[in-house]
C-alpha cells in the first residue's frame, strides 16, 4: 500500500482539468480565492494553516458525486469541510486539492415524530437542527460544544457534555449516505433501530474523519424534551473531591444527563470572559432531565453525595434562561482560557479512561502542570471519563510549544498506561496520529490501513490524516 505522506500537491493541469469539469456544474461556488482557501485549510486549535488549491461549495450529493469524480480522474485530494471547528488538524489540506465545503447541504429533509427520527443534509447544525425540532417537542442531544455541522460530528464520532446520558454519535446515527472515492453513492443502511444484515457499514464510516467518503446525508435519533430540567452548580474543596463524586453518582446508577468538571483555573477564567460569578475552586456542572419527581429525587441523591465529598451549597439554574447562560459559559471555556493569556493559542489535549481511574489521572495531570508552572485550565465532560486540558502557548516561542506537547505526550502515555484512548472525542486527524498505533498497535492499525487501500486506493481522500507515515 502506498505511504498516505508519500503524495506530492497536485499539478497545475491536473488542477485546471477539475476546474474546467467543475465550472459548468457550480459556476462561482468553486474559487480559488486565497481568504477562502486559508479559512478552508485551518481548524481552531493550534495547527498551521495548509489551505486547498481549490474550494467547492456543494448543495447536492449529485454535485459531491461529481467533485469527487473530477477529483479521482486527475488525482486530486479531496477534504471535507464542515464548521471547521476541528481541534487536530483533521481539515488541513496537507497535499494541496480541494475542500468541499459542506455548509450548503442544510436541509432537514424529514422529520418522523412518531419514530423519533430524523433525516438531515450533512451542513444542517445541531443548533439548527434542535431550532426546527423544538416546536415538536423533540431533540437531538447530542451536544459538542461548537455548533458544528452534523456530517463534521459524524465524521468525528463527536459527543460531548450529554453523552453521559444519551450516548455519542456512534450511538445517534441510524444510517448514512456516502459518497466514495470511486464517485459510487451508497445508503448504509435502513431506518430500523436494528439490523444483523451484513457489516456495520454506518459504524464504520462514523469516525473515519473523511478518509474513506464523504457524508452527505445522516439519518439521526430523536429524543422527547423532558418534561423538567434543572442545572446545579457545585464547589469542592479539592479536584479530588469532584472527581470521586463523579465516579461514586455513576456507579450507583444515578441518570445525570449532564456533569462537566472545570478546575479553579477554568473557572476563574469564565468569571472574567463570561462575567458569571461562580466560587473559584474545582467545579462540577450538573443537569437532571426527566418527571418532577424524578429530577427531584435526583438531585437531592448527587447533593448528597457532594457534599460528602466536600461539595458546597448547590447552586440551581431552574429556568431556561439561566440554564442557557450556565452552559453558554462551558461552551465558551476555550475562548476563556485563550483569553487569559493576551496572545496565546492552545494546544488542546483530549483523553478519556475508565471511570474508576478518572480520578487518579485528573490529579496525577493537575499536578504534572503545576510543577511546569504553565497556565493550563482542566476542564471535562467526566460523566464518560473524558477531559481536556487547555494547554496556553505562546507561538512565537519554540520552547514554550515543546514544554506544552511534552506535558500533552505524557497526559496520553497516562491515559494509555490506565486502558484509556488518546482522544474521547476530538479524533486524531494529523496531530495525534503516532498515538493511534500507541493505543492499538500496528497489527491493528494495518488493518485500518487495508480498509483504507480497499476503499481509497489512491489515497485522495484527506490524506495525512489518522495514519502516520511508515
Amino acid at each position: 500500500m502506498a505511504d498516505m505522506d508519500a503524495l506530492t500537491a497536485p499539478p497545475a493541469t491536473a488542477l485546471l482539468a477539475v476546474r474546467e469539469a467543475l465550472a459548468p456544474i457550480l459556476g462561482d461556488r468553486l474559487t480559488d480565492n486565497m481568504a477562502q482557501r486559508s479559512l478552508h485549510g485551518v481548524g481552531e486549535a493550534f495547527h498551521p494553516t495548509m489551505p486547498p488549491d481549490l474550494v467547492a461549495f456543494v448543495h447536492s450529493t449529485d454535485e459531491v458525486q461529481a467533485v469527487v469524480r473530477a477529483c479521482a480522474e486527475h488525482d486530486v485530494p479531496i477534504i471535507a469541510f464542515g464548521a471547521g471547528t476541528s481541534l487536530e488538524g483533521g481539515v488541513a489540506a496537507l497535499h494541496g486539492g480541494v475542500s468541499i465545503d459542506m455548509t450548503g447541504m442544510n436541509q432537514i429533509l424529514h422529520v418522523n415524530p412518531a419514530d423519533l427520527d430524523c433525516a438531515v443534509q450533512a451542513g444542517v447544525t445541531r443548533e439548527q437542527l434542535n431550532a426546527h425540532l423544538r416546536d415538536q417537542g423533540l431533540t437531538f442531544p447530542i451536544d459538542p460544544g461548537a455548533n458544528a455541522t452534523i456530517g463534521g460530528m459524524a465524521a468525528t464520532r463527536a459527543s460531548g457534555t450529554t453523552a453521559v446520558r444519551y450516548g455519542t454519535m456512534r450511538d445517534n446515527v441510524l444510517w448514512l449516505t456516502v459518497v466514495l472515492p470511486n464517485g459510487d453513492v451508497i445508503r448504509t443502511a435502513r431506518r430500523a433501530r436494528k439490523s444483523s444484515a451484513g457489516y456495520d457499514l454506518t459504524r464504520l464510516f462514523v469516525g473515519s474523519e473523511g478518509t474513506l467518503g464523504i457524508i452527505t446525508e445522516i439519518g439521526l435519533r430523536l429524543h422527547g424534551i423532558a418534561e423538567a430540567i434543572a442545572a446545579a452548580v457545585c464547589a469542592f474543596d479539592t479536584l479530588a473531591g469532584a472527581t470521586d463524586c463523579v465516579i461514586d453518582l455513576l456507579q450507583l446508577g444515578v441518570p445525570v444527563a449532564r456533569v462537566e468538571l472545570m478546575d479553579a483555573v477554568q473557572v476563574r477564567a469564565c468569571n472574567r470572559y463570561s462575567k458569571t460569578s461562580l466560587e473559584e475552586k474545582a467545579t462540577l456542572l450538573f443537569e437532571f432531565h426527566g418527571s418532577e419527581a424524578g429530577v427531584r429525587e435526583q438531585a437531592e441523591l448527587v447533593g448528597a453525595l457532594a457534599s460528602g465529598h466536600g461539595g458546597g451549597a448547590f447552586r440551581w439554574a431552574t429556568q431556561q434562561e439561566e440554564r442557557r447562560a450556565l452552559w453558554h459559559a462551558r461552551h465558551n471555556a476555550y475562548h476563556a482560557a485563550q483569553a487569559l493569556q493576551p496572545g496565546a493559542q492552545l494546544i488542546v489535549t483530549d483523553v478519556c479512561v475508565p471511570i474508576s481511574r478518572l480520578s487518579e489521572c485528573i490529579t496525577a495531570t493537575h499536578d504534572d502542570l503545576a510543577a511546569a508552572g504553565v497556565t493550563a485550565p482542566i476542564v471535562g465532560h467526566v460523566g464518560d471519563g473524558n477531559f481536556h486540558v487547555f494547554l496556553c502557548v505562546d507561538p512565537t516561542d519554540p520552547a514554550d510549544i515543546a514544554r506544552a506537547r511534552a506535558l500533552n505526550d505524557r497526559l496520553v502515555d497516562r491515559a494509555l498506561a490506565m486502558d484509556g484512548t488518546c482522544t474521547g472525542e476530538h479524533g486524531i486527524g494529523m496531530g495525534k496520529r503516532t498515538k493511534l498505533i500507541d493505543e492499538l498497535g500496528d497489527t491493528t492499525v494495518e488493518v485500518m490501513r487495508t480498509i483504507k487501500q480497499a476503499l481509497d486506493p489512491k489515497g485522495l481522500f484527506n490524506p495525512g490524516k489518522l495514519f502516520a507515515s511508515r
